[in-house]
């Protein structure tokens, strides 16, 4: 009974812990903190983190001494001729054992560069990951706003509805005091129709925001929602006078750049391994040891451990390789390994030819959505002034329903312009913001 019992709160719980989460309402930054936290190629780039880690281990070991220890145990019989022309039947067990020890004394300062390269390219591996970061965060909020976006038509749409249906409320007024034909009711009827598709349509554009987002996320689409933003008159300003400052930031810090620089490291460091192939190798090796023999033949032989202690010897060892001729493998890797200089150093010029290339275009956009959306705000105050004067001409019958209609569409289209004008300007300043190394959650 009490077990049940259990189980029934901790379901409950469960039940209440889900609808919490379905309830849930995601802010901008709990999206893009969420998707930095749990998008696959995130984790797969942590990954090639862990992966430079160990590479920087092993290089490390390569500077340092190689120990080892041996043991072995062989048994013989059979006839074996001791002395000329004499065959004994001899059985015989041997034990041997041993410790060596070596050390690579120079290479060239190959295992050098190849511990530098391995620090290098864990640094590039987390310059990789910042970059992909940044990369998600703006899709991030791009897709955000976009819910932004659509939320804001969705609730035009809604007004325009009531609008209708008040319009033709008002329609049907008239035409029972017989001051309009019997028509117009039709006519109020196809428009309240038509804004009901629209509102259909937006409803239709606002879940797939919502869906876009939630897959960019990697989360469940049912029962989620974000947090709705205030977009007001601060928001709306270019704070960037010209694009130079950006570009100059941009040089000094963007991850790009950055990585870049860092890969022609690497590949210059690639050439001195290489290159260590043409110098003398220089090693040095210790070794110790000893054995036990035992056989049929011999008599009162000394014991395991004392065999074991007399026999013990040391051994030395110097060696130097020198190449001579490597059938041109040498010569082809410093070639090659040249060659991905040139390249790494070609890919730092494109690098900096295409972030200068994004953040041009992402100021002339920036500007010319900030003239937009200074246009819009122009045309909805004349629209919206059109069309308020001609509702009250509307009233004492000095237009007809197809006039207000038409000035109401215009005015429609102007409200439709002006938050498509207003997202488009956020996010081209977001743009410029994130090439600025500054958050895009504020």
């Amino acid at each position: 009974m009490f077990k049940l019992k259990n189980y029934i709160i901790l379901t409950l719980l469960f039940g209440v812990a889900s609808a919490f989460a379905q309830q849930k309402t995601w802010s901008l930054q709990e999206c893009i903190d969420y998707a930095l936290e749990n998008n696959i190629s995130v984790q797969k780039s942590n990954n090639s983190i862990l992966t430079s880690e160990q590479n920087v281990i092993a290089a490390k070991g390569n500077l340092l001494p190689s120990l080892g220890a041996s043991t072995s145990q062989s048994m013989g019989f059979g006839n074996q001729e001791l002395f000329q022309g004499q065959f004994v039947n001899r059985t015989s067990h041997q034990t041997n054992v041993g410790i060596q020890v070596s050390q690579n004394i120079f290479n060239g300062f190959r295992n050098t560069n190849i511990y530098k390269q391995s620090l290098l390219s864990q640094e590039a591996s987390e310059l990789q990951l910042q970059q992909l970061k940044d990369d998600i965060s703006l899709n991030v909020a791009n897709a955000y706003l976009n819910v932004l976006f659509n939320k804001e038509n969705l609730e035009i749409a809604k007004t325009q509805i009531e609008f209708s249906k008040s319009q033709l409320e008002q329609v049907k007024s008239f035409v029972d005091a017989g001051v309009q034909p019997r028509a117009n009711i039709f006519d109020a009827e196809a428009t309240l129709a038509s804004d009901e598709q629209s509102l259909t349509t937006a409803e239709n554009n606002y879940n797939l925001s919502l869906l876009t987002l939630s897959q960019l996320l990697q989360i469940p689409y049912k029962g989620f929602q974000v947090e709705i933003i205030n977009i007001d008159s601060s928001y709306l300003a270019l704070f960037y006078n010209d694009v130079d400052s950006i570009l100059e930031y941009a040089y000094g810090n963007r991850n790009e750049i950055k990585l870049a620089e860092k890969n022609i490291e690497v590949a210059e460091l690639g050439t001195e391994i290489n290159k260590a192939g043409y110098w003398p190798s220089v090693s040095f090796g210790y070794g110790f040891g000893s054995n036990v023999f035992y056989s049929n033949l011999t008599e009162n032989e000394d014991s395991f451990f004392n065999q074991l202690n007399n026999q013990k010897s040391h051994s030395f060892r110097l060696g130097v390789s020198i190449p001579i001729f490597s059938q041109f493998q040498n010569k082809t890797a410093v070639a090659k390994s040249q060659i991905q200089e040139l390249n790494s150093k070609l890919d730092l010029q494109q690098a900096k030819l295409d972030l200068e290339g994004n953040i041009q275009r992402a100021f002339t956009d920036a500007q010319a959505a900030l003239k937009a959306y200074e246009s819009a705000k122009k045309s909805i105050e004349s629209q919206k002034l059109a069309f308020e004067n001609a509702e009250e001409r509307y009233k004492f019958g000095n237009m007809t329903a197809f006039d207000l209609e038409q000035t109401r569409i215009r005015y429609l289209n102007a409200q439709n312009l002006l938050i498509n004008a207003k997202y488009d300007f956020v996010f081209k300043t977001k743009v410029l913001d994130f090439y600025m190394g500054k958050t895009i959650t504020n």
